[in-house]
């Protein structure tokens, strides 16, 4: 394809994107699709000659499409928000035109400065220190993983440069809430801890926040037993409920033991951009005591602007306090990478895993630019109105009840309606009721909810967060909610 040919292919990409994003409230949000659909509507040889883009784009609108959850619609209220908003659209073409290759500094300096730039923007933008340095990676699940790694090896005296773990003599623990992210046990997995160190720790019934008393006690057993503690994973909202830990109790626990604290605000991240919400990470920069104890600042933070923030994947932002603690484990240098001269400059592949990195501060840049960060501000402040707007109605009607404190902008509901004999519907059955209005509702393509269990029976989460979800839409999902629940 040449440059003009992709000139023209390109006007009608963009205007096939306008209308696909103008005419999603039309489309039904989940796909109806069956496994082997979208294989099957597909040739199963490559093609070996050029085709038309007309083609393409024919079974773009009607395969490809068909095929999907559609997470920019605006009443998806399933898992979490995933905008992907159309200026930091605009960034992911750039990034893909320019096609710069990340492996150093010298092989695209802009792209490491301007990385270096936008994080240190968001970092202005959601009030930490100029004592944090950000990276982009793909997602909060890699960012877990990079920190974990790092805490393994402050905890073991980096010994992956001598025996590696299967030398210690100490199994080396990792702590994070019952209600964390799966992306948590499986980076401590990945990083070598072993199943048999990692620990689930309770959480207190009212709030589903970590039980630092419960917390306390998993590390002074271990410390006990000959284990030595590495990391603590701190949630900041919880998958289920969006539950906020309470961070400067840990880090204070952390600090006696000198654990690593790592804080997981994948989602809920982009309400620091809110000054009213930093309470969130109260405490991240380190305290003194009442008493005189100095707690020292928390070592990482993840949390991902492609969620409800709305750049698009994958932009996760990494925050560490000591980046050479992330150099000397992830540091490589190959010699056809060496750099010509005297140069001092960040290698961002020595922050992460990959060594080729794509030009994401692109989407970002684009993103702040174009949309401006007080219209970012009063979208979210839209969104927790809404959330709060909607647990107020859920608590007004009968045999409806929210089930978790609503501290952002998702509401956990449950609908209990009485037997055939006038008893409280319970147990297995309550259970099954919960699921099938739920699927009911997905079914219903109306919008998408996500059931989840707390506690141990099933609740349904309604999170409020996309781009262009406004009250007349969680009101329709409401609606639905409440009339299928009855016919459930």
């Amino acid at each position: 394809m040449t440059p003009e040919e992709f000139r023209t292919a390109g006007h009608q990409l963009i205007d096939w994107i306008a209308d696909y994003r103008t005419g999603l409230p039309d489309r039904p949000v989940q796909s109806t699709v069956k496994p082997g659909d979208v294989t099957g509507a597909l040739p199963a040889t490559p093609p070996t000659a050029p085709e038309d883009l007309a083609a393409v784009m024919r079974d773009l609108d009607e395969i490809i499409v068909p095929g999907l959850m559609q997470v920019q619609h605006p009443r998806h209220t399933g898992w979490f928000p995933s905008n992907a908003s159309l200026a930091s659209v605009l960034g992911d073409i750039a990034s893909s035109g320019i096609g710069a290759l990340g492996i150093s500094w010298q092989s695209a300096p802009a792209l490491t400065e301007l990385e270096e730039v936008v994080c240190d923007w968001m970092r202005q933008l959601t009030g930490l220190s100029e004592g944090w340095r950000g990276v982009i990676q793909d997602t909060a699940s890699t960012g877990c993983l990079v920190a974990l790694l790092a805490a393994r090896e402050r905890a073991a005296d980096y010994v992956s440069e001598r025996g590696g773990l299967q030398s210690l003599e100490a199994p080396l623990t990792v702590y994070s809430s019952e209600h964390a992210h799966s992306a948590t046990p499986k980076a401590a997995l990945l990083a070598g801890f072993g199943r048999d160190n990692i620990r689930s720790i309770a959480t207190d019934p009212a709030t589903h926040a970590l039980d630092p008393a419960a917390l306390r006690a998993a590390i002074e057993k271990d410390v006990n037993e000959g284990r030595r503690p590495a990391a603590i994973v701190v949630s900041v909202g919880t998958t289920a409920t969006t539950a906020v830990d309470p961070l400067a109790e840990i880090m204070q626990i952390a600090a006696g033991y000198g654990i690593w604290v790592h804080i997981d605000a994948a989602m809920a991240g982009s309400a620091l951009l809110l000054p009213e919400y930093r309470w969130l990470v109260e405490g991240i920069e380190g305290f003194t005591t009442p008493d005189g104890f100095t707690v020292p600042p928390a070592d990482s933070l993840g949390w991902n602007p492609h969620k409800w923030m709305g750049t698009i994947l994958d932009t996760s932002l990494l925050y560490v306090r000591e980046p050479e603690r992330l150099i000397r484990v992830m540091s490589t240098n190959p010699s056809f990478l060496r750099n010509s001269g005297a140069v001092v400059a960040t290698e961002y592949r020595d922050w992460g895993i990959p060594l080729g990195r794509r030009f994401r501060a692109l989407k970002l840049w684009f993103h702040l630019r174009l949309d401006g960060v007080e219209a970012i501000r009063e979208r979210l402040r839209r969104d927790l109105a809404n959330a709060q707007r909607l647990a107020r109605l859920v608590t007004a009607e009968p045999d409806w009840t929210v089930v978790a404190p609503v501290s952002l902008q998702t509401v956990c509901i449950r609908h209990t309606p009485s037997g055939p004999n006038g008893e409280t519907l319970d147990g297995e059955a309550l259970e099954q009721h919960t699921l099938a209005w739920a699927d009911a509702l997905n079914r219903s393509g109306v919008g998408t909810v996500t059931p989840a269990k707390l506690a141990g029976q099933w609740m349904v989460r309604i999170s409020i967060g996309v781009e262009s979800t406004e009250w007349s839409d969680v009101e329709a999902v409401w609606t639905a909610a409440k009339e299928l629940a009855a016919q459930a």
